[in-house]
């Protein structure tokens, strides 16, 4: 078994983790009490994602102050540092949030002082990719990437867009536009594909979204040509077989695919999705994932490996990361 100070100790980054799902209990407590409201259940065993969600919508809604805002994002970075990364993509859906959806640049700006003071005490650095909703409309993802144009905050590193897929249904021609655009102004993109629809989510996403990452990605696995173009391609799929499992996307982890990805050439990443809520650690997942497997030291560097390479970081700094790995 891969010792869990051994991956503590190893140079990664974690590129698919949203803030929404990095509520710790005591912290949620604090927040119902500050926002005079009654707690409810926030046990996700076993719930389907439609559920999921509401929970995340419910959690988001008690932060209502800058202030607030800014503690969430520093607890963000305590988390990472507990489990050694050394820079964090995080995404950040503003839908969730109740207090902020039309208030985006007090709530970048709150993030960035969190940050900025996590950074300053010797926490890891992160960047945010601002995520659009699937259940949004084409004008307002217009709206969102020529804020992302106009406003350029230094600390967004990425659009994103996320949601309940099989709910959604097909979206990738409606936000072709402005995933366009984005791309045409040198914004990265990340898309959340192939987790509730099937491989044709992940071909959207690339046709329609030009995706540098996919997140999950994993029913990739369904099209034998999906894969070999996800390889040939170097496209990294930021994986989260802990969640996956949860959720009741796979049985368990030994029937999930992240492997048989992995050995058939496609970039694969390890990452928590909803850590809080799900109960996970990026320590755990990577070290649950090469006991599914049998891996050893050499896969489980080189998965780091791949993280480094997939972040949205400065060159900088990934060299940085490369050196000390």
């Amino acid at each position: 078994m891969i010792d869990p100070e051994h991956i503590r100790a190893l140079p990664k980054t974690e590129v698919h983790v949203h803030l929404e799902g990095c509520f710790e209990v005591a912290g949620v407590h604090e927040l119902a009490r500050e926002a005079g409201e009654p707690m409810r259940d926030l046990d996700v065993a076993g719930a389907d994602l439609t559920t999921f969600l509401e929970v995340l919508d419910w959690t988001c809604g008690l932060v209502r102050t800058p202030e607030q805002v800014a503690r969430c994002a520093y607890a963000f970075a305590q988390r990472e540092a507990r489990s050694g990364v050394m820079y964090a993509d995080l995404i950040v859906n503003p839908t969730h949030w109740s207090a902020w959806r039309h208030h985006l640049d007090d709530f970048v700006n709150a993030l960035d002082r969190g940050f900025a003071e996590a950074e300053a005490d010797g926490l890891p650095p992160t960047g945010l990719c601002v995520s659009l909703l699937r259940q949004q409309s084409a004008a307002e993802a217009i709206e969102l990437v020529e804020w992302l144009i106009e406003r350029r905050p230094p600390r967004v590193v990425a659009l994103s867009i996320d949601g309940n897929e099989a709910a959604a249904g097909r979206t990738g021609p409606r936000f072709a536009d402005a995933f366009r655009r984005a791309a045409d102004a040198g914004i990265h993109r990340t898309v959340h594909a192939g987790e509730s629809s099937g491989p044709e989510g992940v071909r959207d996403a690339l046709e329609y979204l030009l995706a540098e990452r996919i997140d999950h990605g994993v029913r990739a696995i369904e099209d034998p040509a999906l894969v070999g173009e996800l390889a040939e391609r170097r496209i990294p799929l930021n994986v989260c077989p802990g969640s996956n499992v949860l959720l009741g996307k796979y049985p368990d982890r030994k029937s999930h695919p992240l492997d048989a990805l992995r050995a058939a050439g496609v970039p694969v990443t390890i990452n928590t999705d909803d850590p809080a809520l799900m109960g996970h650690s990026l320590v755990g997942e990577y070290v649950d994932t090469a006991a599914a497997y049998g891996w050893d030291l050499a896969t489980v560097r080189a998965v780091a490996r791949t993280s480094i390479a997939a972040a949205f970081c400065s060159d900088e700094l990934r060299q940085r990361m490369l050196e000390a790995l």
